[in-house]
């Protein structure tokens, strides 16, 4: 009621304005005159006051109209809704009290069928992405829709939000979908190339940070698009050649986030930032094996690069893992206790190469114990007077020692007590794992 009204008295123009500004002294004003006006809308867009407001990040004005008499699900002339609106400029505070005040997540427009989180992924407001998803995990989408079937949904042309934002280069993004688990390799309908998956479209923008992500959560550099072309030959046709060495179908594959574990679903905030920063560093020093030796720009730096591990180059012995010997202990195995740095927990529950035929993994064991890894939780540590610091392997410069050393890398353990080191040269084309 009220949407197909056209807006031209000098009243209704001052209420639109004032809502653009965020003057909400004089929409009070305006409104407290002719209360009517709140049902008008633009002539041509068909927004209403409320609209405006959330376009404009206008959040006391925004809060004060959905305090009155109007419906947080108002449409305009592409049936948007507000909510829409405040996703595409990436208006948080406007989105976060929307769904407050009851707005549905789940309204498509007329213009692409899309919804409010496809227009964050679109747009890259990463924040409105997530804030969305929190409301569909605890509102009455994810019974009745199903919580997975909205993080993967599609628009009108077959795109999912997963599409949108490799395709816009939005790294971020990319990762927020995937953890909550968007489909990795759902292929598109119209949009783009049919048959295009989100790596074709990372290929095809030239987004590194975006590929890394989708082949760290197990996309496919072998799948086809419709006309039949890889990710790896979209990426060498737009001359992205750092792209094309790591979506190669030759070069090695990366580790993939063990998803499918129950107790890698179940982890904390802390320890999950601990294993995914070790995978994706992991697959860097892989990365660098891959463009070794070519004209291509070198790899971002990593976190550690950056001094994400300063406070980590000296451990004592009570600290250091038993099993490569050159990281803190950071990851506790429970319920037996058994503690091993993040590399290492990693290469226990991580495959290399995705097999989709397989639906689950069975249940990595502790290898000091051999029970079944129940959990996985930060470690303590608890330092005592006896501790004394000592060099992480990696701090070493093992080229200023004996020429032994040179050109070798100490490896993971074989078994519970044998170590080996290994020629640098054999990493290349084998997995990193652990012998259960």
């Amino acid at each position: 009621m009220g949407q197909g009204l056209s807006c031209r008295s000098s009243d209704e123009l001052g209420l639109f304005s004032a809502v653009q500004l965020g003057d909400l002294e004089t929409v009070k004003e305006v409104m407290g005159k002719k209360s009517a006006l709140v049902h008008c809308s633009t002539v041509y867009d068909r927004n209403s006051a409320l609209h405006i407001a959330a376009d404009n990040g206008q959040i006391e004005v925004l809060s004060f109209l959905l305090e009155g008499s109007v419906k947080p699900d108002v449409l305009n002339r592409h049936k948007q809704t507000p909510l829409m609106l405040a996703a595409m400029r990436g208006n948080i505070s406007c989105v976060t009290k929307l769904i407050e005040a009851g707005a549905n997540i789940l309204m498509f427009d007329s213009r692409s069928g899309r919804t409010c989180l496809h227009y964050a992924a679109y747009y890259g407001h990463s924040g409105c992405l997530q804030a969305i998803l929190s409301a569909a995990s605890t509102s009455p989408v994810a019974a009745s829709w199903g919580y997975s079937r909205f993080v993967s949904i599609r628009d009108r042309k077959g795109a999912t939000p997963l599409h949108l934002a490799a395709r816009q280069r939005y790294p971020e993004c990319v990762h927020i979908l995937l953890d909550n688990g968007a489909l990795v390799s759902a292929s598109t309908g119209g949009y783009g190339f049919a048959g295009s998956n989100p790596l074709h479209f990372a290929a095809r923008g030239g987004s590194l940070d975006c590929i890394r992500e989708l082949l760290a959560w197990g996309a496919d550099r072998v799948q086809r698009d419709a006309s039949g072309r890889m990710p790896y030959t979209i990426a060498l046709r737009h001359h992205h050649e750092a792209c094309a060495a790591l979506l190669n179908p030759s070069s090695p594959e990366p580790l993939v986030w063990p998803s499918s574990l129950k107790f890698i679903g179940e982890l904390n905030q802390e320890a999950k930032s601990l294993l995914e920063h070790a995978l994706m560093e992991a697959n860097r020093e892989k990365e660098k094996m891959i463009l070794k030796g070519t004209v291509l720009s070198p790899p971002s730096p990593s976190p550690s690069d950056s001094g994400f591990d300063d406070n980590m180059s000296e451990v004592s012995d009570s600290e250091l893992c038993c099993i490569c010997f050159d990281q803190a202990c950071t990851i506790e195995v429970q319920e037996c206790g058994h503690r091993m740095c993040a590399h290492c927990t990693l290469a226990l529950c991580c495959h290399n190469k995705p097999n989709p035929t397989t639906a689950c993994h069975a249940v990595p064991l502790c290898p000091f114990c051999r029970s079944s890894i129940v959990k996985l939780v930060v470690a303590k540590v608890v330092k005592t007077e006896n501790d004394i610091p000592r060099k992480s392997w990696r701090s070493l410069n093992l080229s200023e020692g004996s020429s032994s050393f040179k050109g070798l890398s100490f490896g993971r353990m074989g078994g519970r007590g044998s170590g080996m080191i290994i020629s640098e040269n054999e990493w290349l084309d084998k997995p990193l794992t652990l012998a259960t």
